[in-house]
């Protein structure tokens, strides 16, 4: 039997400390997971200290003032705290007021890549401190992406982790350093070696961790199978493809999964009813709920349409929003809730205004609390992204007999099947082209069938019936763990 792995994981943002999206969510859920199957892990994260309620998570500051070095002139000052997501699994969070503490928003700073070097120092400097010989430094994202630069090239604080293995997982390649790598011009783009620039010049914003996470890391993943061979594309490559081909032998795809025991219509506290596959009546008496409270007419016969995600282009947005009319024609409902691209929101507000017993948006930064609500009382869940890398949303949706129409892309490929009728095979609607006309005959596609009954309750239990938890997920890292520590053997 293979001894139990000493794995530290290394993200942004967790869950439910802090969120903006998947990523907090996936940070939590696979350490949950790994933990279950007998591994001793840490996890660390940034203290936002204008977001975290310390007495609510019960966090405790462990020790104050440590000094961590940047080079060997330039120092800054942090504090480590320590909570704990479930027990003997603690999170560990690094405080510094200007970087993170003061800070009201994650993201969003003139200066992300300083930050978040510092941040990736001072983790290791916590990791010294601790004395934890980890196995496995599982680092999510450019955030943390310095890590296996630091361990490979060598670093002050990298002792401790000499024998360590580096697993850098890609959650989204379009983000790769603090701001968009398409905006810095050729001649200043980083190539992904050499030293690093002085904290203090401005070339550090340059800088892109994601680059040098790929070039340094032992192992590298992305969120699903489809996304893995996407990105080795120069169309979803975003820039990184020839540097990910010559990696490919070290490339693997895992798909996320979701944490069952938060999303669980079963005891949901979130819902007016809760229900499951053998219960799957009472779905519509959260739908009239959820109606009424959003100020939509409760309708049982008028087909409801969700869509709970980022209000951006990657999601699809102008796509829904070419839609909106033929929708309203249709006799739909539909509620979006999302923050994001303040352009598309405008034109939410208006249809919103326009039809405010048709569509509705939501802010998800202040109605989070309806998230499952809405999954529960909606007929279809729309996620029509331009790419998407994994996505959890659709796996939530299909746990509460929500129907995915999503486009076929990355996790989405992955995850949901299209239905066909004739067989009575499949979890829900896809379609290939990124066009509104493509779209729309899927939603069309999707209504259809919804006014066979017996045929869409079928369609609502076989999505309830999918497995899509973290146990088989966390497996298959497990494994991926242990191909790192084996290296070429």
């Amino acid at each position: 039997m293979s001894k139990p792995l000493k794995i530290v994981s290394i993200s942004a943002e967790v869950a439910p400390f802090s969120k903006t999206g998947g990523l907090a969510d996936v940070a939590k859920s696979l350490p949950k997971a790994l933990k279950r199957l007998g591994h001793e892990i840490i996890i660390i994260t940034p203290f936002y200290g204008q977001l975290i309620d310390i007495k609510k998570h019960q966090l405790k500051l462990i020790q104050e003032n440590i000094t961590v070095y940047l080079n060997s002139v330039d120092q800054v000052q942090v504090n480590f705290w320590r909570g704990y997501l479930m027990k003997n699994l603690p999170v560990y969070f690094i405080e510094n007021k200007k970087y993170f503490s003061a800070r009201k928003i994650i993201y969003g700073s003139m200066h992300e890549n300083e930050r978040f070097l510092i941040f990736n120092l001072a983790a290791l400097k916590l990791i010294s401190l601790l004395e934890f010989k980890a196995d496995i430094v599982h680092c999510h994202d450019w955030h943390a992406g310095l890590i296996p630069y630091y361990l490979k090239t060598g670093c002050q604080y990298a002792k401790t982790l000499s024998q360590a293995k580096t697993v850098f997982t890609i959650h989204n390649l379009a983000f790769q350093l603090g701001h968009s790598w398409w905006e810095i011009a050729n001649k200043n783009k980083d190539y992904g070696r050499g030293r690093l620039p002085h904290i203090n010049d401005p070339k550090i914003e340059n800088i892109n961790f994601a680059k040098r996470a790929i070039l340094s890391a032992d192992i590298i993943n992305t969120v699903s199978e489809q996304y893995r061979a996407e990105i080795l594309t120069k169309k979803f490559g975003q820039d990184l493809h020839r540097i990910l081909r010559n990696r490919q032998d070290k490339l693997y795809g895992i798909i996320n999964g979701i944490d069952y025991k938060t999303y669980n219509p079963d005891n949901d506290k979130g819902l007016f009813k809760n229900y499951g596959r053998k219960k799957i009546h009472r779905k519509k008496l959260n739908k009239e709920y959820l109606q009424k409270k959003i100020g939509l007419p409760a309708d049982q016969e008028a087909p409801l349409i969700a869509l709970t995600s980022r209000v951006t282009f990657q999601k699809g947005m102008d796509l829904v929003l070419e839609i909106m009319e033929p929708l309203i024609k249709l006799e739909a409902q539909i509620i979006i809730m999302g923050d994001g691209d303040k352009n598309y929101l405008a034109q939410l507000k208006k249809y919103n205004k326009k039809y405010p017993k048709k569509i509705v948006w939501l802010s998800f930064k202040e109605n989070q609390n309806l998230e499952t609500l809405i999954y529960a009382g909606a007929d279809i869940f729309l996620l029509p992204s331009h790419h998407e890398p994994c996505g959890i949303n659709q796996l939530i949706a299909m746990r509460y007999g929500c129907i995915p129409v999503v486009r076929r892309v990355g996790g989405l490929y992955d995850t949901v099947v299209n239905f066909n009728p004739r067989t009575n095979r499949g979890n829900g609607f896809n379609f290939a082209g990124f066009d509104k006309y493509s779209l729309f005959a899927a939603i069309v596609r999707a209504l259809e069938n919804r006014q066979y009954k017996n045929t869409w309750r079928e369609l609502i239990v076989r999505a309830m019936t999918e497995s899509n938890s973290w146990e088989i997920p966390a497996k298959k890292y497990v494994a991926l763990y242990r191909k790192a520590l084996k290296g070429d053997k």
